[in-house]
């Protein structure tokens, strides 16, 4: 899953206000970030097996530390308690859906991915699969993306920017879908999945603009 990760980042604002749109997009994607950098230490490993999914052609056979349940539930709790030590962030309420966030990121790739998930180290694998299916598979995922930036667009004071930006990032889906090429190795699929974390976390800076967080002062 891409794109409709970001649907948890629109709804956590949504819920509070506060929690800069730049962190949540982060945070949503915060277990594939240390996936990538994991990959190009040589910690976890995949490798391109075209045509073992119709969406895809990484076979994701060894992340026990980022994609494992108990790795998930790991970095939440992390988050959680990171989320404490800045006045900003501080609070129950806060640091819950920051580590919801992260969490929400295991869910939602349970839905798509092959049985590569481990319950823990890197055995009792799940998924459900849906990435055989890549159309039905693109649809869930821009399903997901615009669901949640309708629950934001409610109470968001940045509703153009919003609204372009949804576009841009359903667009960026269907050319990683449709019409991106099939990565050259597990580096450079973990290079160019860093590099668009970051740079969707950049964009969502300054569309949200300093108003963001002050929407619920």
């Amino acid at each position: 899953m891409f794109v409709g990760h970001y649907s948890a980042s629109f709804l956590a604002k949504s819920l509070q206000k506060t929690i800069p749109l730049w962190l949540l997009f982060l945070a949503v994607q915060f277990v594939d970030i240390l996936w990538a950098i994991f990959v190009l230490l040589g910690i976890e490993k995949a490798r391109i097996v075209p045509g073992i999914t119709a969406s895809n052609a990484l076979d994701l056979y060894y992340m026990p530390f980022t994609h494992s349940l108990v790795g998930a539930f790991f970095w939440s709790a992390l988050a959680f308690r990171c989320c404490q030590f800045f006045p900003s962030l501080k609070g129950w309420r806060t640091g819950l859906l920051v580590g919801a966030a992260v969490f929400s990121h295991w869910m939602l790739d349970l839905i798509v991915h092959r049985p590569d998930l481990a319950l823990y180290d890197n055995t009792l694998k799940m998924g459900f699969g849906m990435w055989n299916y890549r159309l039905t598979a693109f649809v869930f995922e821009i399903g997901l993306l615009i669901g949640g930036a309708i629950l934001y667009l409610r109470t968001a004071s940045q509703k153009g920017r919003i609204v372009v930006y949804v576009g841009l990032l359903i667009l960026a889906q269907v050319v990683g879908t449709f019409l991106f090429p099939m990565p050259s190795s597990d580096r450079a699929a973990a290079l160019t999945a860093l590099f668009f974390y970051v740079i969707f976390a950049l964009i969502a800076f300054c569309v949200e603009g300093r108003s963001g967080t002050q929407e619920a002062d």
